[in-house]
């Protein structure tokens, strides 16, 4: 017997459960059926949020033939009985709509093979994917493609889908006449993180022990915690690795500590590896918060040793020490501009020649050339500074350190400024 998940795939568009911003005016799906011709999409979003069952329901729209194949155990051979198939039927005037499941696991042969197809439309290729296709589909075939956006369902779709399996009759519980409370709903609804298939096999589990156990009410004291345990999305390698990673950065930069510590807490729970997480930190120390407080940059690299000294869990209070300082501390991002500006100028003006007086005279030919003449050794002068010329002559008017008075380097500007005033035409 069919999953309770399988059995209640909606059989029309208006049974269809959740992502609203596609049937909206301008919506792609309402676009899509006023112009009353399918074109080739690739439907991309979490697990469970109805990308099988649109791409059944446009193509029972448009009344196509529906292939559909997963990339995972489908080969070049497979693809090309697809397509023969396919040709035949075109010349029928029949259209064919290949659903490709996890499409991101095709190889680039596999997706380069369907571009032609795709182009002459001779097949409308419908794609399923968990990743960004961005990342995972090759240029040529992304570009030939709608890219539709699933979102996670909400906590109110959801329980329109448990509340439908527990009154439908034919494809549900509906003989059943259970009893479940709304608490029970609810608490499944929101643990299921925007996954409806979850949803649906939890309430399947549930229903089965149950009917077992000769019961006919389901009470939330009944249920245990790990029924409601769900896996984090999470893919090292994939667009969530990149989201999470942006969440916490962010939010060490934005000063806010509640942030980084649940950012930083979702990638070590998920899986990630913790030392990736301190590499993260010690970016955002060096560019983020750089010389409003040096002592950033050392506790995210003591942070990074004590984890690789201590491991799980003990290590992740190091972890969680070190987001919470780098959170709290001033930023600077001044040293990171400078490098960039540094780095600019380098490339826009080439490898100016270093000014005779910083040269060192290590031999009779180049002291005669001048080398090192006019040096001024600053441990010669008051405080250890004398103003001369560091840059070469064509870049004496660059200014590629510009302070911040943040932290820190409130004072070292200050200082900055004192020394350098009127040499550096800083006012």
């Amino acid at each position: 017997m069919a999953t309770l998940a399988e059995r209640l795939r909606p059989n029309t568009l208006e049974e269809f459960v959740g992502q609203r911003h596609l049937f909206e005016e301008k919506g792609l799906i309402n676009l899509l059926l006023r112009r009353g011709k399918p074109f080739s999409l690739i439907l991309w979003g979490p697990p469970g949020t109805g990308k099988t069952s649109l791409a059944y329901l446009i193509a029972k729209k448009f009344v196509a033939h529906f292939q559909a194949i997963s990339a995972v155990d489908s080969t070049l051979k497979d693809l090309k009985d697809l397509l023969f198939q396919a040709e035949k039927l075109k010349k029928l005037g029949q259209r064919t709509i290949i659903f490709v499941d996890e499409i991101h696991r095709f190889n680039k042969a596999q997706q380069s093979f369907l571009l032609p197809y795709v182009e002459r439309e001779d097949i409308l290729l419908f794609g399923a994917t968990t990743e960004n296709p961005s990342f995972e589909v090759i240029g040529p075939l992304l570009s030939r493609v709608k890219v539709i956006k699933l979102n996670p369902l909400s906590v109110e779709d959801i329980l329109t889908l448990l509340k439908r399996a527990l009154q439908d009759k034919e494809r549900g519980y509906g003989e059943a006449n259970l009893k479940v409370e709304e608490e029970v709903l609810r608490a499944i609804a929101i643990a299921s993180s925007g996954d409806g298939r979850f949803a649906l096999n939890t309430l399947e589990i549930l229903v089965e022990g149950l009917v077992s156990s000769g019961l006919s009410e389901i009470r939330y004291l009944d249920i245990t915690e790990s029924l409601l345990s769900k896996p984090l999305l999470y893919d090292k390698s994939g667009e969530e690795h990149y989201n999470l990673l942006s969440a916490f950065h962010k939010s060490l930069r934005g000063s806010d500590p509640d942030g980084a510590i649940y950012w930083m807490v979702r990638m070590l729970k998920a899986g990630e590896d913790p030392l990736n997480v301190a590499r993260r930190m010690l970016v955002c120390a060096a560019e983020d918060v750089g010389l409003a407080d040096p002592i950033a940059l050392l506790v995210a690299l003591s942070a990074f040793e004590a984890y690789d000294i201590l491991g799980s869990p003990e290590g992740e209070i190091a972890l969680a020490m070190a987001a919470l300082y780098i959170a709290l501390a001033p930023k600077s991002n001044s040293a990171y501009l400078a490098l960039k500006e540094a780095e600019a100028e380098i490339e826009k003006s080439g490898y100016q020649e270093v000014p005779l007086h910083l040269r060192n005279a290590v031999t009779l030919l180049t002291k005669k050339l001048g080398y090192g003449e006019g040096y001024l050794y600053p441990h010669d002068f008051r405080r250890a500074f004398v103003k001369q010329l560091y840059l070469p002559e064509t870049l004496k008017e660059k200014r590629f350190y510009k302070p911040r008075a943040q932290g820190l380097e409130k004072k070292l500007k200050r200082r900055f400024m004192r020394m350098w005033s009127k040499f550096k035409n800083l006012g």
